[in-house]
């Protein structure tokens, strides 16, 4: 039901555009694209807080799905299905960040921890401990965990949407692959790189952290699964997974400026 009130909902808001060459048979382009939209909503889901309703990620994939049959062009000689897939992940998270659960002092300490990880990891060449980090910001190292462990929702998708969600500057990883979206020749070279880079950022992390990324992003384990195989709690995992992505979301911000 929410699938087609979605549907519905933009056919009512958009009028088609002669200049876009438009996918035919909407609905059958639906219900075949409806099955992975629901696993990536499900997995989404996973790494969210409960109150987010799986349904509702799932309305706003198919929202992006008729986005890209709205604006698809196929003189661009870009697959369907290759925009499609973007679209529909950018339409979660967009999703998500409209929803703006945290208040955006939160958001702000985010970005002040992470200017302070990487002013640290720049003058010491190595990835600044918590110790060093706590008495940079003039706190405790048990202070620096509470506020850690405060924005851990902030994170949770930041490997999908590196750009930090108040920069203005669109110069993160999303609108690079919106303009290889744009020019087939590009995709496969900017992907490429864009992986390349994390996979560097990634391997500069502190190995415990790299292990963890690995586990969450990669092997898709969950933060208490991976609780388990530290043999550490699930709030103390929260908090690496926090420190983790800030440390890459400052070198791949970095990188793009």
């Amino acid at each position: 039901m929410m699938q087609a009130n979605a549907v519905r909902s933009l056919e009512r808001s958009r009028k088609p555009s002669p200049r876009k060459s438009r996918v035919p048979n909407r609905d059958a382009v639906v219900q075949e694209f409806l099955p992975g939209i629901r696993i990536q909503a499900m997995r989404m889901k996973s790494r969210l807080p409960s109150h987010i309703e799986a349904d509702d990620l799932v309305s706003s994939g198919v929202v992006g799905l008729l986005d890209a049959m709205e604006r698809f062009d196929s003189s661009r000689g870009i697959k369907f299905r290759t925009y499609a897939d973007f679209r529909i992940r950018g339409a979660m998270l967009d999703y998500l960040r409209e929803m703006d659960w945290f208040p955006r002092s939160v958001r702000q300490h985010s970005s002040r921890l992470q200017y302070t990880y990487n002013r640290l990891e720049n003058i010491l060449g190595r990835p600044p401990e918590e110790e060093e980090v706590a008495a940079e910001l003039g706190i405790t190292r048990e202070e620096l965990r509470k506020q850690l462990a405060m924005f851990t929702g902030v994170t949770v998708f930041s490997l999908e949407a590196i750009q930090d969600e108040d920069e203005e500057s669109g110069a993160g990883m999303r609108h690079l692959l919106a303009e290889a979206a744009k020019e087939e020749s590009r995709e496969e070279e900017l992907t490429r790189e864009l992986k390349d880079l994390l996979g560097k950022a990634i391997d500069m992390l502190p190995e415990r952290e790299q292990q963890l990324i690995a586990f969450y992003y990669y092997e898709d384990l969950t933060l208490r699964e991976i609780s388990r195989i530290f043999n550490l709690g699930e709030p103390r995992i929260c908090q690496l997974h926090a420190q983790a992505v800030l440390r890459l979301k400052g070198k791949m911000n970095r990188h793009f400026k």
